[in-house]
């Protein structure tokens, strides 16, 4: 009966007793070995589809409280307000899914007289890559005129590898923000 080659013909290219071709011929390590090559990226992975979901959900709760607090303002509810009374309405709203007393929220609430001032209203940022305030307001118009609430979150990204990739702020954070522009009803 033959006998199946033993391993050590395998080794006739390398010395017979060196530590590489020992390692190199060794087979009883390579699960593992393969193992941990996978595992790596398949981890980042599964972060990076985390973190992107939670992102993501945030978001939708920011502006299903956006597009709430702009119906009580529409439909003359709500007709004055300030900005640490709005701040704490968003807040009411957010807070199951951001930090205590919701850091790194922004409002800016304005009327205006026409759609087209609206639409020319842009985001900027400063310098080092923060959120340009300059120019917020909180001013609620009366009935029949054209408002927009815009709010925006600093939204910390959870793990460390991924903010490279996800933040667009300074701090390793990402803006979330929600706007809505509406014309008040005839409520008086």
């Amino acid at each position: 009966m033959g006998s199946a080659p033993h391993n050590d013909s395998i080794r006739t290219n390398s010395r017979p007793g060196s530590l590489l071709g020992r390692f190199l011929h060794d087979s009883r390590g390579a699960t593992a070995i393969e193992f941990a090559m996978l595992a790596i990226p398949f981890s980042l992975m599964v972060f990076a589809i985390l973190e992107s979901c939670i992102s993501f959900g945030g978001s939708q709760i920011l502006t299903n409280a956006t597009d709430d607090i702009a119906r009580q303002f529409r439909t003359g509810q709500i007709r004055t307000i300030n900005e640490t009374d709005l701040k704490t309405m968003v807040c009411d709203r957010i807070k199951i899914i951001v930090e205590n007393n919701c850091p790194g929220l922004v409002v800016d609430l304005r009327k205006f007289d026409t759609f087209a001032e609206a639409a020319d209203v842009r985001l900027k940022f400063t310098a080092d890559n923060d959120l340009d305030t300059a120019g917020f307001k909180v001013e609620l118009g009366p009935a029949q005129t054209i408002n927009m609430l815009r709010v925006f979150y600093k939204w910390p990204v959870m793990t460390d590898f991924m903010s490279l990739a996800m933040s667009n702020l300074k701090d390793g954070k990402t803006l979330h923000f929600a706007e809505v522009v509406w014309k008040n009803e005839p409520f008086n």
